[in-house]
């Protein structure tokens, strides 16, 4: 695809070619997510964050990317303090907030929703995730976390085996990461969950349609045992019509370091797209997992954020003037250390 002013919306826009094009601006992003270097290159331009849902890490992620690269941001957060609770449409909000921004990341609760306000939007607009359709940065992020840490092991993509776990119905992130998986060979996906939060089946004939392997099961502990990625999800409690409804399906599939050692190859990787829900009635990651060296879930938090600077640059078109526009930190840094 050409990124150059295009709309990130949906990862059916993607071929695997460009999903690779991403990952190796990503790759040049890393001296500066790391605050090794300083670059400037979107000095003067704004990113309108608009988050109409709650959210902490894309929100700050995608902020952040954006003063990494030298840009500024301005956010509105939730439907109270924006003109959409008076009424005006999306479309209007888009036409409006588009002359205020160079770019737009957008969240909102209903499905459909950030297509829609990017279609009346004279400026490029990225999906921070719209209801529990699609969420297509996190699923770039998540791949590139799969990749990153498969390469340690002289592995690629391709040939992976995945457990997804959890609220498959309503996670958006699933939904997005296995449309992203379709694009590669001799992938061996495994869906556990409640028989009531199965995957949709769309995405998993999307799956089986370009030859995944696809397994269905309610059972943990029996799906666990040889896969490379174990990915957990949380239940969606907002997309439930109430929260006692929510609480029926909460803590049914728990992974502690017990669990692990004992039906988890040794170099399964641990993955969540957070925020993992630790309270007690949940814990779907325990935190005697947070020594496991395996649990790469902050290593997913920080690889996103060289992720959505690699979508800006791209979308942009700076990725040739990132390196032109640098300069040496002057600050302490403990990521130097």
């Amino acid at each position: 695809m050409n990124f150059t002013g295009a709309h990130i919306l949906s990862i059916e826009q993607f071929q695997r070619e460009d999903v690779e094009r991403i990952f190796a601006v990503a790759d040049r992003m890393a001296p500066y997510g790391r605050r090794q270097r300083v670059t400037r290159v979107l000095e003067g331009a704004i990113l309108g964050n608009m988050f109409f849902e709650a959210s902490t890490r894309t929100r700050v992620s995608f902020g952040s990317a954006f003063n990494l690269l030298g840009g500024e941001v301005r956010e509105t957060a939730g439907f109270e303090s924006s003109a959409l609770v008076k009424g005006e449409s999306l479309r209007d909000t888009a036409r409006v907030l588009s002359g205020f921004s160079d770019v737009i990341c957008m969240r909102h609760p209903q499905a459909g929703s950030v297509a829609e306000f990017a279609s009346a939007s004279r400026v490029p607009v990225l999906n921070g995730g719209d209801g529990s359709n699609e969420h297509p940065t996190q699923a770039l992020l998540d791949l590139y976390t799969i990749a990153k840490e498969l390469a340690q092991r002289q592995r690629s993509i391709d040939g992976l085996r995945i457990a997804m776990i959890g609220d498959l119905r309503y996670g958006r992130t699933v939904h997005s990461l296995s449309r992203l998986l379709s694009l590669y060979k001799n992938i061996h996906v495994l869906l556990i969950s409640p028989p009531e939060l199965a995957m949709p089946e769309q995405y998993v004939e999307q799956l089986r349609s370009t030859g995944a392997q696809v397994t269905i099961s309610d059972q943990l502990l029996a799906n666990i045992n040889h896969v490379d990625i174990v990915y957990s999800t949380r239940i969606q409690e907002e997309r439930f019509p109430s929260r006692e409804e929510a609480d029926l399906y909460r803590g049914k599939f728990r992974l502690n370091q017990a669990i692990y050692t004992q039906h988890c190859e040794p170099n399964t990787v641990i993955m969540h797209p957070l925020p993992r829900d630790s309270r007690s009635a949940a814990n779907e990651l325990d935190i005697d997992l947070d020594d496991n060296p395996n649990l790469a879930i902050f290593r997913q938090t920080d690889n996103g954020l060289l992720v959505r600077m690699a979508l800006f640059a791209l979308v942009l078109d700076v990725v040739d003037q990132v390196d032109s526009c640098a300069q040496a930190v002057r600050w302490h840094s403990a990521r130097q250390l």
